[in-house]
């Protein structure tokens, strides 16, 4: 056949020819085995059995009007769940019915007799292009679904719990809980569970801190025509969407008291009303949510509905920071160069062992997004992550003076960091006190930082790589422990 080229997925596959006239059987053999690895023959029912007991064949070509049973009743008679070659059905005697007859029993073609034997090939080669087709996304769906949660890289311990507790939650259909500071990779996580669900539905992920009060019921349950002002059409929620899936709703905390309300009632109910209707609509989705905020503190102050919170804690999952898992800081370092260096089209970084040291002794505040979009400054500039951090440190304008007999506080002539000789380079490093605790270093960068951008916390919340409610946040916390202490 001149359109079938000869290579090494089409030499892998097996043929089995069962039909009742030496000739044929010959025929089909000579012209197939030119292009297959294996082609046997068979001239009866029986034969073919005991040959099938032996060997698995990706295409049957069979005979319909066989000696002492029809071909078409050999094939029904198959067990449906290890029946999984293609077939073509060849007779002489063929009519409307009997055509029928073999499709329905899952043929993949009928060919009359006498035929060419081109049309006979054309015949199988588009039997094996269609075999070869789901063959290989059956191999990419399985490589996806067993290479994806090793998207959550590293092999620290507290990575390792991590990855275990993922894969004996998500076949559950609870609602879990993902909690952890920002840039840790709760969505990442919601995503591993999701696919290591077999959930049929869509992921759907929702930044609650994103949507506007008033607009998030609509957003979630959807709304009818003519329920709002400018609500010209309907539209589905992301409930319904999400339907016979995964809802992922980032930033729970952030919900308004009055959503929460709303949002218990539907995962009780398993129903949601869109505003403005009548009726409300059957829905099955699980929920994922995922909080960088003390959860159980936000209850204890009346911020958040206790119900709704032992609603959401059927599961939990605590994503550790990245300076409790800096073994995977290698690893991290090593993915997000390749990644964004061909996002970027341009060169990759080469590390060294004073850039993995650097990047091992900083606390990363922002975690796992600070160090990615650090990774993607350094592809840019073409700096390594150690002439960044010798920039950073070296250069970063000093901070103000506020309770300089407080250690920790940061004095702005900068007394509390002391220069050292800690580089072959001779060049000094500015190294933070021995003393100091992590919290102490953490706040004294983030307030470095801010500095840095004469007080704007938008823009120093993206040099970071958290939120800008992370950075209020902290500042409360720092003046709440200031006045305790008072």
């Amino acid at each position: 056949m001149s359109d079938l080229e000869l290579n090494a997925p089409w030499t892998a596959v097996s043929v089995l020819v069962v039909d009742d006239e030496p000739g044929m059987r010959a025929i089909l053999k000579k012209a197939l085995s030119k292009k297959f690895a294996q082609v046997d023959t068979a001239g009866s029912i029986e034969e073919a059995e005991e040959i099938r007991k032996r060997c698995h064949f990706d295409l049957l070509i069979v005979d319909i009007n066989l000696p002492g049973r029809s071909g078409i009743d050999w094939h029904e008679a198959f067990d449906p769940t290890t029946r999984r070659s293609d077939v073509i059905f060849m007779t002489g005697y063929a009519d409307l019915e009997m055509a029928i007859q073999a499709l329905r029993a899952g043929a993949s073609d009928f060919i009359l007799k006498p035929f060419n034997l081109e049309q006979m090939m054309q015949s199988v080669s588009r039997c094996i292009e269609r075999r070869l087709v789901e063959r290989q996304n059956f191999a990419l769906q399985r490589d996806v679904e067993r290479s994806y949660p090793v998207d959550i890289i590293g092999d620290a311990e507290s990575t390792q719990r991590m990855k275990k507790m993922i894969a004996q939650v998500a076949p559950s259909v609870a609602a879990v809980l993902v909690e952890g500071e920002s840039g840790t990779g709760k969505e990442l996580v919601a995503r591993a569970l999701h696919q290591l669900s077999k959930r049929t539905g869509p992921f759907v992920p929702l930044n609650c801190g994103a949507i506007a009060p008033d607009l998030l019921e609509s957003e979630l349950f959807g709304h009818v025509s003519g329920a709002f002002t400018g609500a010209k059409k309907g539209r589905d929620g992301l409930f319904r969407v999400a339907n016979n899936g995964t809802l992922f709703l980032d930033e729970i905390g952030e919900m308004p008291l009055s959503m929460q309300s709303s949002l218990l009632r539907a995962l009780e109910q398993k129903a949601i009303r869109p505003v403005g209707a009548e009726r409300e609509v059957q829905v099955d989705v699980r929920i994922v949510a995922a909080t960088n905020r003390n959860l159980k503190k936000e209850v204890e102050e009346g911020r958040f509905r206790q119900d709704l919170y032992y609603r959401l804690n059927v599961l939990t999952i605590e994503l550790p920071a990245l300076r409790e898992r800096v073994e995977d800081i290698p690893a991290l370092a090593h993915h997000f160069t390749q990644q964004l260096s061909k996002d970027l089209g341009m060169k990759p970084i080469n590390w060294t062992h004073e850039d993995i040291l650097a990047m091992q002794a900083y606390q990363w505040p922002g975690n796992i997004r600070e160090l990615r979009n650090m990774m993607e400054r350094c592809i840019l500039l073409g700096k390594s992550p150690a002439e960044y951090w010798q920039e950073l440190n070296g250069d970063a304008p000093a901070l103000s003076a506020e309770d300089t007999s407080n250690q920790t506080s940061v004095s702005g002539n900068g007394d509390d960091k002391r220069p050292c000789q800690c580089h072959e380079d001779g060049q000094d490093q500015y190294c933070y006190p021995t003393d100091w605790t992590l919290k102490d270093v953490e706040k004294a960068h983030i307030m470095q930082v801010v500095d840095s951008h004469e007080g704007n916390k938008s823009a120093a919340a993206r040099q970071l790589g958290v939120a800008r409610k992370t950075l209020e946040r902290k500042y409360k916390e720092w003046a709440e422990e200031s006045a305790s202490c008072e």
